[in-house]
C-alpha cells in the first residue's frame, strides 16, 4: 500500500482501476425531476441487485460511480438507486443556485419522482449532509439515513472558500484551471486512504461533466452555494433543538485531510438519537478505501433499525 493520502502523479495512474467493478456496465436509466428550484431536469441513474430499495446519494464532483465497490456486497441484500444528482455527471446541470436546502428538497423530489418516498438512505460526504438537511425539513422522506462521513458544521477552511469565491474574477479563474485539464483536476482533488486504488478510468468519469462550461458553471454553484458556512451554522442550530427526526447512523473514518473526524463528533452530539461509528484505515470515500467493511456497517446498522425490539435488544 502507498503511504496514507499520498497522490500518485497522473501519469503513473493505471488505464483500469486495480480492482474490479461493473457499475460501467449497469443499464443507465433517466427520469424527469420536475424541481419546484432547479426545474424540470432529467436525471441519470442506475439500478442493481433486490430486496427493499435503498438510495445512495454521491458527495461532492463526484457521481454515482463513487459507490462502484458496494454495488456487489450490498446489491445482495437492496435493490440500489443509484443517481448522478442534479448538477452532476450525466444529469441536467442548470444555471441556477445550488444551495443546501435547495438541493435537499432536490432529493426529496427525486425519491418522489422514482417512488423512493420513505425508504432507506446512504449519502457519501456532501451528500450525507444534505440527507441531513431532507430529513429535518421532511422527516417522511426517507425511513433511515447512513451517513458516511459528512460536513456539517462551519469550518475556518469554509469561510475561507466562501470568501475567496465571491471576490471579483475568482470564479473566472477557477474555471479556466479546471478546463485546462479536467481529468488533472478532478485526480488532484479526490483523496483516499490508499491512492494506488485511482485510475484513469475514475479520472475520465469525474472529469468529463468539468470538461463542459454547464458542468464547470454547477461545480462552482456547488462550492460557492452548497458549502456556505452560514447555511451551516443555521443547520446547526435545527439540530440542536430537537433529537434527529430518523434513525442515522454517522460513519465516520479516523483519519480524512478534507472532512476532520471532529465533525462526526461534533454532528454526533448534535444529531440526538443518532449512533457513531469509526473505521479504521479508509477515507471519507470509505466505500472505495474498504468496501467490504462500509457495506457490512451499513447493512448492520439497517437490519438492526427493522428488527423488532425483542429482537434488537
Amino acid at each position: 500500500m502507498n503511504q496514507p493520502f499520498r497522490q500518485l502523479s497522473f501519469e503513473a495512474l493505471p488505464a483500469r482501476p486495480s480492482r474490479a467493478h461493473s457499475f460501467l456496465e449497469l443499464e443507465t436509466k433517466s427520469v424527469e425531476v420536475r424541481s419546484e428550484h432547479f426545474g424540470a431536469v432529467t436525471i441519470r441513474y442506475r439500478e442493481y441487485g433486490s430486496g427493499d430499495p435503498l438510495l445512495l446519494v454521491h458527495g461532492l464532483m463526484t457521481s454515482g460511480y463513487s459507490f462502484r465497490y458496494l454495488i456487489e456486497p450490498l446489491g445482495q441484500r437492496y435493490r440500489l438507486i443509484v443517481p448522478d444528482l442534479v448538477g452532476c455527471g450525466e444529469s441536467d446541470k442548470p444555471d441556477v443556485g445550488y444551495t443546501a436546502p435547495a438541493l435537499a428538497r432536490f432529493i426529496g423530489e427525486l425519491m418522489h419522482a422514482l417512488g423512493l418516498r420513505g425508504c432507506d438512505v446512504v449519502g457519501n460526504s456532501l451528500g450525507g449532509y444534505l440527507c441531513m438537511q431532507l430529513a429535518l425539513a421532511d422527516a417522511g422522506a426517507l425511513d433511515r439515513l447512513v451517513n458516511i462521513h459528512s460536513p456539517g458544521v462551519p469550518m475556518t477552511r469554509l469561510y475561507a472558500l466562501r470568501a475567496g469565491l465571491a471576490m471579483p474574477g475568482t470564479r473566472a479563474v477557477l474555471d479556466w484551471v479546471i478546463a485546462r485539464d479536467p481529468e488533472r483536476w478532478a485526480h488532484r482533488h479526490v483523496h483516499y486512504y490508499d491512492e494506488t486504488v485511482k485510475s484513469r478510468e475514475e479520472a475520465g468519469v469525474y472529469g468529463a461533466p468539468l470538461a463542459t462550461v454547464e458542468g464547470r458553471r454547477a461545480f462552482i454553484h456547488y462550492l460557492a452555494d452548497a458549502l456556505d458556512p452560514g447555511e451551516m451554522r443555521a443547520f446547526v442550530q435545527k439540530l440542536s433543538r430537537a433529537p434527529f427526526p430518523v434513525p442515522m447512523l454517522l460513519l465516520f473514518a479516523e483519519r480524512d485531510p478534507m472532512v476532520p473526524p471532529r465533525v462526526g463528533e461534533a454532528l454526533s452530539k448534535l444529531a440526538g438519537g443518532s449512533e457513531l461509528a469509526w473505521l479504521e484505515h479508509c477515507s471519507h470515500f470509505m466505500h472505495v478505501d474498504r468496501p467490504e467493511a462500509c457495506a457490512d456497517a451499513i447493512a448492520r446498522f439497517l437490519e438492526r433499525q427493522r428488527a423488532p425490539v425483542s429482537e434488537a435488544i
